[in-house]
């Protein structure tokens, strides 16, 4: 007789639900895993390594907070895109009328073409510490993950960009080899403390900016619409976005502690990531420098691919052509030419000779911080809309905790602007 005949019938029909679970789980993973890893990009990676830098473990809150506000709204986004089956440019033209969304669709236009650029200077950064010229790096990047949105279908493509995510072990890593103080990095992370200095006004704004983007909101709900979820599936979805976002949230906190411990307690200063990898060397070593290497090409990469996938949804969304990864270049000839048309201008942009990647790496996730906030007030303006979301709204009892969320980045913007202003 069989193991699983000499079972009891509850034990075996317990093996069953989970083992039934568990595959109903792998069937919807990855709107949330690929929306969160991918803000760890090389301009969020760049933004945590000078945070960690410059301020050692001081700063670790903000990327709490930003990691909770980061489920909070990737939560809304999934829900809304799965009920309503629109991305968040459609709903905002449905329901608001083309100025608006045309507006909307705009501010994610702009956040996403200097995002792109971006990604792309990670890239250039990452590969230049292998030694590869920017002028072949980037543009063999731009043509490889062109490739694979333009001939891979749905599944390969998401198999794919979830392969790329494994990068980021190299920064886990890389933090324990470090050695960084615990229990310094512990409160840190959960004692508000900060320097009421622009410089520092900037890092945080930047760090909000980077782990909650305009682009990730809108690239979670139309993806959750493209792999075809249903209401069926939140209670599993739910656990992708969690698992995506707190996975962002520890990979940024080994960025800054294994700068916190190696490069802030020396006094070292850098502008980027790439800095830090070759600041790392003398001081843990050159598997260190290696390690970030690795994860910063990888990141770039990985968002690299998405941020364009991001600006093609919506453009698809407002103007009603057809945008999914299955449809072919033939159905869906504007998808994949807008794809095409960001990765272009953002190659060529990042190519320009002269061009300095650092202000473009840093700035950028400013910018994305200051144009999240008009998006963020659209998004729960709809969640709460009963003709959208039927019983899947916002509920009274979480209301204040998506208004504390806004107030958040609001403050961060306006500690921004009163801070950048001279004093007479």
């Amino acid at each position: 007789m069989s193991e699983l005949a000499d079972r009891p019938p509850r034990a075996r029909s317990d093996r069953g639900r989970w083992r039934i679970r568990l595959m109903a789980l792998a069937a919807v993973i990855g709107p949330g895993l690929l929306a969160g890893l991918s803000d760890d990009d090389p301009a969020g990676i760049t933004t945590y390594s000078v945070v960690g830098t410059d301020y050692g473990y001081r700063l670790s809150w903000v990327l709490l907070l930003a990691t909770f506000v980061l489920i909070l709204f990737h939560s809304l986004a999934v829900r809304m895109g799965v009920v309503t089956g629109q991305g968040v440019i459609g709903l905002v033209r449905d329901r608001h009328g083309p100025r608006v969304g045309a507006l909307t669709l705009l501010v994610l236009v702009v956040a996403n073409l200097g995002t792109t650029c971006a990604e792309l200077a990670g890239v250039a950064a990452g590969f230049e510490l292998f030694g590869v010229d920017r002028r072949v790096s980037v543009p063999l990047a731009a043509v490889a993950v062109s490739l694979l949105v333009l001939r891979g279908a749905f599944h390969r493509v998401e198999h794919v960009l979830m392969g790329l995510a494994a990068a980021f072990v190299c920064y886990i890593v890389a933090g324990l080899e470090a050695g960084p103080d615990w229990g310094l990095a512990a409160h840190g992370l959960v004692t508000p403390s900060m320097p009421m200095t622009q410089h520092a006004a900037v890092l945080v704004s930047a760090t909000v900016g980077t782990t909650l983007a305009p682009w990730g909101l809108s690239f979670i709900q139309s993806y959750a619409v493209d792999k075809r979820l249903t209401p069926a599936d939140l209670r599993y979805e739910r656990i992708d976005v969690v698992l995506g976002s707190v996975l962002t949230g520890v990979i940024g906190l080994f960025v800054i502690v294994t700068c916190a411990a190696t490069l802030h307690v020396r006094g070292t200063s850098i502008e980027s990531a790439a800095d830090a990898a070759s600041a790392l060397e003398p001081l843990a070593g050159g598997q260190a420098r290696l390690l970030f290497a690795v994860g910063l090409v990888g990141a770039a990469v990985l968002a690299a691919a998405i941020l364009p996938l991001s600006t093609a949804y919506s453009v698809c969304e407002f103007t009603g052509h057809e945008g999914a990864l299955d449809d072919g270049m033939r159905r869906a000839p504007v998808f994949y030419g807008t794809y095409l048309v960001v990765m272009g201008l953002a190659a060529g942009l990042v190519l320009l000779p002269g061009v300095s990647l650092i202000p473009v790496l840093v700035l950028t996730q400013v910018l994305n911080v200051v144009l999240l906030l008009p998006l963020m007030i659209i998004m729960c303006g709809l969640g709460r809309d009963p003709d959208v979301m039927a019983e899947h709204v916002i509920t009274a009892s979480w209301w204040p905790v998506h208004v504390a969320a806004i107030l958040l980045v609001a403050l961060c913007v306006g500690a921004l602007g009163l801070l950048s202003v001279p004093v007479p």
